[in-house]
């Protein structure tokens, strides 16, 4: 008799603490917070009645042992489902890549370029050299194409400069009078943190992050969209790089 009322003063009280431990440890809607409420309810009422000696122990036993039945012999099926739902995860992971404001940067040693995944719209700053600390939208193509003389020996540079320049300037060519292509310099090696910045993710993205941050990237720096090769192998780079 003791030890049933000690159970019924005690079952509430578990019944609290877990729903307090929940709460705290996963982000939960009002709507989970209600169902939790109302599941955490019905186990409660129960657990009193069988306390109270008005349920046999069965009603629970019942059902658990049923339910694990149940599942031992839905688990070879379910193993075969892994695999479809890593992939519908990944999806899950690339709509919540593209949110609007999301950037990936390029960094070199005359710029710091990003570059929007919504809009794929560039902007960037000179961080070396004579324009130092200028921004590439208040400069004029003069100045621009005088930057990019500055910067010759530098082909990370060159090449960001010109996928610039071909976005903003389609003409700049002409201006300019040399080809499109860095004949020769030298490139930036790839690093983690820098392949995190360019395809826009942060410290612990997984496989799934990774494959959808460079597909999404890719679709925004087609050709016919103003990207250019530089561009799309630096995000190609920055993927096999992470990935491997």
């Amino acid at each position: 008799m003791i030890f049933r009322l000690l159970l019924i003063i005690l079952l509430p009280l578990f019944a609290y603490w877990l729903a307090q431990r929940i709460t705290r440890v996963a982000s939960l809607t009002a709507t989970q917070k209600r169902w939790l409420a109302i599941s955490l309810a019905g186990v409660l009422v129960v657990g009193v009645l069988i306390a109270m000696g008005r349920l046999p122990v069965q009603f629970i036993l019942a059902p658990l042992g049923l339910a694990a039945t149940s599942l031992f012999r839905l688990l070879p099926a379910l193993l075969r489902l892994l695999p479809m739902l890593h992939m519908l995860r990944g999806r899950a992971n690339a709509s919540k890549l593209r949110q609007p404001g999301q950037q990936s940067t390029i960094r070199t040693r005359f710029l710091s370029m990003s570059l929007d995944h919504e809009s794929a719209e560039m902007q960037g700053e000179v961080v070396f050299g004579r324009f130092a600390g200028r921004r590439l939208e208040s400069m004029s193509l003069g100045e621009l194409l005088e930057l990019l003389s500055e910067c010759n020996d530098d082909g990370d540079s060159v090449q960001l400069l010109q996928a610039y320049l071909a976005r903003v300037h389609p003409e700049w060519e002409e201006s300019a009078g040399r080809s499109k292509h860095a004949e020769n310099g030298n490139y930036e090696e790839m690093s983690r943190a820098h392949a995190l910045e360019v395809l826009g993710l942060c410290e612990g993205a997984e496989r799934a992050d990774i494959i959808a941050a460079h597909r999404d990237l890719m679709r925004k720096l087609h050709p016919d969209r103003g990207g250019n090769d530089y561009l799309a192998k630096k995000v190609n780079a920055a993927k096999d790089f992470l990935l491997e």
